[in-house]
């Protein structure tokens, strides 16, 4: 069992807040991890990911903190967004937490990740800081794109946003699996892409061009049942996405399942790095709040269809599960860790109002890369004009 000791991790929250998790996980095993028959679905492939696995248990508990963390942090924008700190768009992944911390769980940092705007959790993942987050939100120069990108413009190594265009992230996913192909790389491109976006011609297009050329893409369609307030039913005539990319094998995931997530995203890395081509994953999940803040989210969906997902499904609870199940820990230990993860991003949120907003000057910086700005660069009307030195 774990024993929670006073030592200083740096994992998952970057140096930019102050406040970090003082419990680390010192005892190690490896447990063995037997998940439901359910658990995957796949298209054109003789072999599946493996339902009966080993995982070194120190990963459970880290697994388990950076789902509650993210969780806390997008707790954390819906207050200030209610506050009306936070302007504009904001869409959370409260509920969806899984697909992130299992990816990430699954690869290195020198495979890439790509996604639409539903992104915090992502760029946390990633490596970006919970201060970094929140500033970003709250529109401050310690936000991780500087205060200039908001809740959809989010960037970390390995991680190419967040972008605000439905569905356009997926041909730059293709082009980015191209470049690690062109330069002899053995790694991945995870792009994803929501039930709404699935039916956009480009994804198709995408789909195309990866398996013409056998590119290490993976395609991967976070399917929360709602793509803004209509149902997948009502938007496509086929909800198997993962058999969408017809000639391109796929497997469908009980993505409220953090472990299965893991073990698909493994699979998926194995199998393209190969040589293998392209591979679609379907992420089952839900999102327990609105596509956005402005959308309450009830109007086209029950409280009762909502509250049965948070108590029969919830990606922090099941994995809670398997840690007491299997003896990696207990109650009091995890209810420090959520005790923690709370006063974590109670404070990156003070540092976050904290944060200075960017100077008039920082709009004109990180259009063009250093060395190659053209000589001037107009604003927002003709007689605004920024001449670069």
């Amino acid at each position: 069992m774990f024993s929670l000791t006073r030592t200083a991790i740096s994992k998952a929250f970057g140096s930019k807040a102050t406040r970090q998790f003082s419990t680390s996980f010192k005892a190690f095993q490896t447990v063995k991890v037997n998940l439901p028959e359910t658990s995957f679905e796949t298209y054109q492939l003789e072999k599946g990911p493996e339902n009966v696995f080993d995982i070194d248990s120190s990963e459970l508990m880290r697994l388990y903190r950076e789902m509650v963390t993210i969780r806390r942090m997008e707790m954390a924008a819906d207050g200030l967004y209610k506050s009306k700190m936070i302007r504009g768009f904001c869409h959370l992944c409260t509920g969806q937490e899984a697909v992130a911390s299992g990816m990430e769980s699954a690869i290195t940092k020198e495979d890439n990740i790509i996604t639409a705007y539903r992104c915090h959790g992502y760029t946390h993942a990633r490596g970006g800081s919970i201060k970094s987050v929140l500033s970003e939100l709250l529109g401050r120069r310690d936000g991780i794109s500087h205060g200039k990108g908001g809740s959809m413009h989010m960037f970390a190594k390995g991680f190419f946003g967040g972008n605000g265009i439905v569905g356009a992230q997926v041909p730059v996913g293709a082009g980015i699996a191209f470049a690690q192909w062109y330069k002899g790389q053995n790694n991945v491109t995870f792009a994803l892409y929501g039930d709404g976006a699935s039916n956009q011609g480009q994804v198709f297009e995408a789909y195309n061009m990866a398996k013409l050329w056998n590119l290490p893409a993976i395609f991967v369609c976070e399917n929360n049942k709602y793509g803004m307030g209509t149902s997948a039913n009502r938007s496509s005539a086929s909800t198997n996405y993962f058999t969408r990319g017809d000639y391109i094998p796929g497997i469908r995931v009980n993505g409220m399942d953090v472990l299965a997530v893991r073990q698909a995203c493994a699979f998926a890395k194995e199998y393209s790095s190969n040589g293998n081509g392209p591979l679609v994953l379907e992420m089952v999940t839900y999102r327990y709040g609105g596509h956005s803040m402005s959308d309450p989210g009830t109007t086209y969906r029950t409280r009762e269809e909502i509250q049965n997902m948070r108590s029969a499904n919830d990606p922090i609870q099941g994995l809670k599960h398997v840690i007491l199940n299997l003896g990696v820990s207990d109650e009091n230990s995890l209810k420090q860790i959520d005790k923690e993860a709370r006063a974590v991003v109670d404070e990156a949120t003070k540092e976050a109002k904290a944060s200075p907003e960017p100077e008039l000057k920082d709009f004109w910086v990180d259009v063009y890369a250093p060395g190659t700005e053209p000589p001037f660069l107009r604003g927002r009307e003709p007689q605004e004009v920024h001449y670069y030195n």
